[in-house]
């Protein structure tokens, strides 16, 4: 069974940062690329930032290029987004998703989400 299990997620400052981290497990994780989607309050889900397989290729909304970073760790079947100078707009549920090719397109699965609030 294919879990995605994120964890991370809380309340910080603008301006602040965080790591969210998703761990994965019931597939092989180094084998298929992996995104953030995430929701705001009352907004609908919006693609993030996805990796491919090895780590070796990256990509980022425009929102969010410049201040997060996404990451992976294949042996510790580890999904990872570093999140600086973080807005208010940026608050949302973040989601792990798993693709189900080795690059970024398309989510087979996803995980429960982590709550990110950014407020003064």
């Amino acid at each position: 069974e294919v879990q995605l299990v994120e964890s991370g997620g809380g309340l910080v400052q603008p301006g602040g940062s965080l790591r969210l981290s998703c761990a994965a497990s019931g597939f092989t994780f180094g084998n298929y690329a992996m995104s953030w989607v995430r929701q705001a309050p009352g907004k609908g889900l919006v693609w993030v930032s996805g990796i491919e397989d090895t780590g070796s290729s990256t990509s980022y909304a425009d929102s969010v290029k410049g201040r997060f970073t996404i990451s992976r760790d294949n042996a510790k079947n580890t999904l990872y987004l570093i999140m600086n100078s973080l807005e208010p707009e940026d608050t949302a549920v973040y989601y792990c998703t798993k693709s189900p090719y080795w690059q970024v397109h398309g989510h087979d699965y996803w995980g429960q989400g982590t709550q990110v609030t950014v407020s003064s």
